[in-house]
């Protein structure tokens, strides 16, 4: 299966990297990890993002491709994902409200609602 996990460096999104290497390395995926742009976030920190997925990827033994985008995170990711013919997006993000309900965020949003593509969500 050809997978693309888009990496915002947060939390959820470092996670959901583990989650997705684990299961990659296991079955024999196709990955590619791009790190997303983020408003406030400096290119030296991306920069850093990137390299992490890198290690983490060769330390699993996968040769994952791993590359920044730029522009709006959600819009990059979604073409991203059909220009290439990805089978699968995955993404990190969601949080829980006090009633128990997920509560996403805007470019999870965006990316769940205009993917042509299966949208994983690993919370």
């Amino acid at each position: 299966m050809k997978l693309l996990l888009g990496l915002a460096g947060t939390e959820e999104s470092e996670r959901a990297l583990d989650e997705v290497i684990e299961r990659a390395a296991a079955v024999g995926d196709d990955l590619t990890v791009a790190v997303v742009d983020r408003e406030g976030v400096a290119e030296s920190d991306r920069e850093a993002t990137r390299d992490r997925a890198v290690e983490h990827c060769e330390a699993a033994g996968l040769a994952a491709d791993v590359r920044l985008l730029e522009g709006h995170p959600g819009s990059a990711l979604v073409e991203l994902a059909e220009r290439e013919g990805f089978d699968r997006l995955i993404i990190g993000g969601g949080t829980e409200s006090p009633m128990g309900k997920i509560e996403l965020g805007p470019v999870t949003e965006f990316v769940l609602l205009n993917a042509q593509v299966t949208v994983t969500l690993v919370r």
